[in-house]
């Protein structure tokens, strides 16, 4: 008998289910990461949130598998982030900021495809966003929006386009949650 070793992963998806466009439903997440090879795969929130086991030791791929399978299924192109539980952990505890007084629903965690573009972060002035602030992680962006993120010219700079890289929020609540669903 041979030992399958699994790994708890945490899927991404970018910009689905936001205004009516992109519908896809959280029951066919489940299918498709199940069809991809998934086991004991659950979805948070309607925003694309899904934690999974699988076989696969490499989140680049599965993210090409899930993207590939969401195509397949409902014809839709989608931008996939996957991170193992522990890589999720690590984001997590990495965040810069002190949380205490910190509402967890105005605070995000900007995933990101890659390292981020410091060339590109270093023309934001603060003190022109302020009192909103960020800083970079590993291969996150860290922000804090006291106000509103809503309605934050500094939210706005953080999407795909103005980065140059595939780019998927979720507030700390969000990012804590799944944490704690992955089990890592």
């Amino acid at each position: 008998m041979t030992n399958v070793t699994t790994t708890s992963y945490v899927a991404l998806l970018r910009g689905i289910n936001v205004g009516g466009k992109n519908k896809v439903p959280m029951a066919t997440l489940r299918e498709l990461l199940t069809r991809i090879g998934a086991t004991d795969a659950r979805t948070h929130l309607q925003s694309g949130n899904a934690v999974f086991t699988h076989e696969e030791e490499d989140p680049l791929r599965l993210a090409a598998e899930l993207q590939r399978a969401i195509t397949e299924e409902l014809g839709l192109t989608i931008s996939c982030l996957v991170r193992s539980g522990t890589d999720l952990r690590r984001a997590v505890e990495a965040n810069p900021f002190p949380m205490e007084g910190i509402d967890g629903s105005r605070f995000l965690v900007v995933f990101l495809s890659g390292p981020p573009p410091l060339d590109r972060l270093a023309t934001i002035d603060p003190a022109a966003y302020a009192p909103d602030a960020f800083r970079p992680g590993e291969r996150e962006i860290y922000a804090h929006f006291p106000d509103s993120i809503r309605d934050s010219r500094l939210a706005a700079l953080f999407t795909d386009r103005w980065l140059g890289m595939t780019a998927t929020a979720r507030n700390w609540n969000t990012v804590t949650k799944l944490l704690a669903l992955s089990g890592s």
